[in-house]
């Protein structure tokens, strides 16, 4: 307990920061439903023709994957919180329309005639009779809708949009348990909060409450209620503008959602503010491979690192090769051609692919090399990064080179592929040559005797428009050509992972010692 306590003392101007991004994409987002919503449902309750279709739509809305659905949408309106919102708009609409459509077709038809009886016109019978009566059905469908806003928000930070699931993903990413309760904790008391002022608005604006509002009480806990809100409101809206004017003309840095991807992304950052007047915002922690590439072909970011292997394989479709240069040569000639980004200088590590196994599992087998471990795959299970499975320069391709069938592949993502390793749940998982995780839990890392894995070698790529507006990059971020050797690189992942230091701080350490910061 202690130990999470200081983290919390540590880094609270980060969660506060967090908190405030995600406490303004759930109220966005929760509002934005409502205001589409509750039309949806009224209109669905006076054309019932309409109504199954509209829910049908929203219900299968609702059973998308989060992640699928973000995937889907980021090549349409890119990263950020665009996406993050849109994805959680569309999966609160279906409680609020179902319970808002639900409220208005179940009050008693007598009410209604003795409503149509008095003279009330049908939008007068809507306002006065219908929407006062259906309103605890409603809100209760906002309540839904708002708590699960929160939650769902934490996806936001795979798109670069921020919030407490930065947190959540860099934990899962550097197997650090105080990191994710730093995030997840907040994330449910926020949740729980946004509930009780719902329910404390929806007591107070009842159809029953309004009855006694003549009395002192209820006028003041009203006012209470809209001064807490708007107070929330205001801050929210604050927040973001305030987030906007920092935005304005900047350099966006991207990076991948892994730790070495954390480090290189503040590499970049610290570097460009340093030897420029240039200013910087940092999109770190974004998805794989697509989503980074994708975000900095759409403008989203302006430059990220990214490993030739990658870009050879799993961006520009071609077959493994191992040859460093001629990978090199070609990425850089087909990104410039067909997408209009450049290669700077490689960093001078090669981040490739690599198998590794528990010592006691290598003991048992004697495995050595990666054909001793296709001789055995029968008899083990691999628990690879979600992406492994489906690369050709990954499971696919592994598996035609070295003739091997693993008896079970059960995926998992980032450092959690680690600790299933440890806790026996899997055998065999994929890692990166630099990982600082391999050396933390002390596993045996097999041979590529058949050179199957291309090289990986990192390299920053940049818009090339950017570089236009901005050719004092290109000196300062060759400056850090060379600098980073497997050795060193594995040991700066090692610090992050293993002794839980910031990326931010051991990036800004390793550029001080380097010489690299005026």
């Amino acid at each position: 307990m202690s130990g999470f306590w200081n983290y919390l003392t540590n880094n609270y101007s980060q969660i506060l920061s967090l908190l405030g991004e995600h406490l303004y994409l759930s109220i966005v987002s929760v509002l934005i439903a409502i205001i589409i919503g509750i039309p949806l449902g009224i209109l669905i309750s006076n054309e019932p023709k309409l109504s199954k279709p509209i829910i049908g739509i929203t219900n299968v809305i609702q059973a998308v994957p989060s992640l699928a659905l973000l995937g889907f949408l980021i090549p349409f309106i890119g990263i950020g919180s665009t996406p993050a919102i849109v994805m959680v708009v569309l999966y609160s609409l279906l409680p609020i329309v179902k319970n808002t459509y639900t409220g208005l077709t179940n009050i008693d038809g007598d009410i209604l005639e003795a409503a149509k009886g008095i003279g009330l016109t049908k939008s007068q019978t809507m306002k006065k009779v219908q929407l006062p009566l259906a309103f605890p059905m409603i809100m209760a469908g906002i309540r839904i809708s708002a708590v699960t806003a929160v939650g769902l928000m934490t996806i936001a930070a795979f798109v670069g949009a921020g919030g407490l699931g930065y947190l959540v993903f860099s934990g899962v990413q550097t197997v650090d348990n105080y990191m994710i309760l730093a995030g997840a904790i907040p994330a449910c008391i926020l949740a729980l909060l946004i509930d009780f002022v719902v329910g404390k608005l929806e007591s107070s604006l009842s159809y029953t409450s309004k009855q006694k509002s003549t009395s002192k009480k209820g006028k003041t806990t009203k006012r209470v209620m809209i001064a807490f809100i708007s107070i929330v409101l205001v801050a929210a809206i604050g927040f973001k503008a305030y987030s906007s004017v920092k935005a304005e003309d900047k350099i966006v840095i991207g990076s991948k959602n892994f730790s070495e991807q954390l480090i290189l992304g503040n590499m970049l950052a610290d570097l460009i503010e340093d030897q420029t007047d240039i200013q910087v915002e940092r999109k770190l922690n974004l998805g794989g491979s697509q989503v980074a590439f994708g975000a900095l072909n759409s403008g989203d970011i302006d430059m990220y690192v990214e490993y030739t292997g990658t870009g050879l394989v799993n961006i520009l479709n071609q077959p493994p090769e191992s040859d460093s240069d001629k990978v090199y040569k070609y990425v850089e000639k087909e990104f410039k051609q067909k997408y209009g980004i450049n290669l700077l200088k490689p960093l001078g590590f090669n981040n490739t692919y690599a198998l590794a196994v528990r010592q006691d599992t290598a003991n048992e087998y004697h495995l050595n090399t990666i054909s001793d471990l296709a001789k055995v795959s029968g008899n083990l299970t691999m628990g690879p990064t979600i992406e492994f499975p489906n690369r050709e320069d990954g499971l696919i391709g592994l598996t035609k080179t070295y003739n091997m069938a693993f008896k079970d592949v059960k995926p998992v993502d980032g450092g959690l592929r680690y600790t299933a390793l440890q806790n026996q749940k899997s055998d065999v998982i994929d890692a990166f040559s630099t990982d600082g995780l391999l050396e933390a839990f002390h596993l045996k890392v097999l041979k590529d005797d058949q050179h199957f894995f291309p090289p990986y070698y990192a390299v920053p790529i940049i818009k090339e428009e950017t570089l236009k507006e901005h050719p004092e990059l290109k000196k300062v971020i060759n400056s850090l050509s060379g600098k980073l050797t497997d050795e060193k690189m594995r040991e700066l992942n090692y610090k992050v992972d293993s002794l839980k230091q910031s990326p931010a701080k051991v990036a800004k350490d390793f550029l001080e010692k380097e010489g690299l910061l005026d």
